[in-house]
């Protein structure tokens, strides 16, 4: 359950992913690195400087415990004084700090106060200002005494010092491991770029580089992409030339059927008007979706003048709802041929269909419904395959076809890196297609 709820929040580029890789170990080790620095090391060689002062403070105080008078406790002490390094001056009650005060980049400084007010009790106040003297408040019974000796005899001096520098080669460091990772990952990235590029019809320039696996994994493409683009090729140039050797006599079949007689020629005019519609819808599939060039065109001034078509055809159609506006890289030849496929379908199978589309800044969505039987859920994935007929469930006697319809509006839609979903209409209770493409 944390797994899948992490993955949500997890970048989804290999850059982000490699970079957090990265950069997540690192700031852990610093983290546990300062933490056991400055709780077990820092503060504990804070606290036993702290002690051996507090016991030189006791010294002297048992010195001069017995003077009478503050100039016999300064003559007492006098002498050590100058060997321990500490003035010692008496100060009136109203001088005293009320409380303790350090300053806000002293980081053993509560560790010092604490130690002094435990071990110490006669300590009124203790003042860390002053990052190079410390002075320390104390009650004797003949009055407040002011106690001022160098701060770096309490802790380690300038103690933020190792962690600056901790944090300076920590930064270097992962600023040259990115730069290093970033010329690694670019050789992935140039070959990712050219497969989605291929994948959505373009062959853009690549020349393999990097890592041995990526330029083993770079050849490899290269080759796929040649065999794909010469079995293309091969693929085109036989269609054209039987598109060329068919129609020319299905032309002559069609001029000698105008010579006869129009009641004996009329059954084989429409079976020489279906065999030129099958010819179509097997050169449409054998393009593959792959006419034309990507260009920025509106989406909804393409459906909408495609549904426009479709009714001065004698469809019945019309566009319901349109949502979004902007312009997106498409091949408007094979959206459209897509569009007028779903609707040749819906009306075919239906008694009317309704289309509607929805653009949003992440996807382009063009639904077409229709009022038909639509297609049952266990038999939508075989629906979009080449030459796949559903006509018991369709309704076959509404009309008749070579099964490359849907197939070629999936191909459509794949080319663009997109996906055909079939469903059931709840608007009309028939089939609903969705031809979605990200942007």
């Amino acid at each position: 359950m944390f797994f899948r709820w992490l993955k949500r929040y997890m970048p989804r580029s290999l850059y982000a992913r490699a970079a957090l890789i990265l950069a997540v170990p690192m700031i852990v080790v610093l983290l546990a690195v300062s933490v056991a620095f400055l709780q077990r090391h820092l503060e504990d060689v804070t606290k036993q400087m702290t002690l051996t002062v507090i016991r030189e403070l006791q010294l002297i105080a048992s010195v001069a415990e017995r003077a009478e008078t503050q100039q016999e406790f300064i003559a007492r002490a006098r002498p050590l004084l100058g060997a321990l390094q500490i003035r010692v001056r008496f100060v009136d009650a109203d001088r005293v700090p009320a409380e303790d005060r350090r300053s806000r980049v002293d980081y053993t400084g509560h560790v010092v106060i604490e130690t002094l007010h435990e071990s110490l009790p006669a300590t009124r106040a203790v003042v860390l200002e002053n990052t190079r003297e410390a002075t320390i408040y104390v009650t004797t019974g003949l009055g407040p005494v002011e106690l001022l000796f160098d701060r770096r005899r309490l802790s380690p001096a300038a103690p933020h010092q190792l962690i600056v520098t901790m944090l300076f080669f920590a930064v270097l460091m992962t600023w040259i491991s990115f730069l290093y990772m970033r010329n690694q990952l670019r050789p992935i990235m140039r070959l990712a770029a050219a497969a989605d590029a291929f994948g959505h019809g373009n062959a853009v320039p690549y020349t393999p580089s990097g890592a041995t696996e990526v330029r083993v994994a770079g050849h490899a493409f290269l080759d796929m992409r040649n065999r794909i683009e010469r079995q293309i090729e091969q693929r085109t140039l036989m269609l054209s030339g039987v598109s060329h050797d068919m129609r020319t006599p299905l032309t002559r079949m069609r001029l000698t059927l105008a010579m006869m007689d129009e009641d004996e020629a009329a059954p084989l005019l429409q079976d020489v008007d279906e065999m030129q519609g099958l010819l179509d819808a097997f050169l449409d599939f054998a393009r593959n979706a792959s006419e034309g060039v990507p260009e920025r065109v509106d989406p909804v001034a393409l459906v909408t003048q495609a549904v426009a078509d479709a009714q001065r055809a004698g469809h019945a159609v019309e566009l319901v709802d349109s949502e979004g506006e902007g312009e997106m890289m498409l091949r408007p030849l094979d959206i459209r041929r897509a569009v007028e496929n779903l609707i040749g379908n819906a009306v075919r199978y239906g008694n009317r269909a309704e289309v509607s589309l929805a653009l949003t800044p992440r996807f382009l969505r063009i639904r077409v419904e229709d009022d038909g039987p639509g297609i049952p859920a266990d038999q939508r994935t075989e629906a979009v395959k080449p030459f796949s007929r559903l006509d018991p469930a369709r309704n076959q006697n509404r009309g008749s076809g070579v099964g490359l319809g849907l197939a070629i509006v999936a191909d459509t839609a794949r080319a663009h890196g997109g996906a055909l979903r079939l469903g059931e209409s709840g608007r009309l209770g028939g089939l609903c297609a969705d031809i979605v493409i990200g942007r």
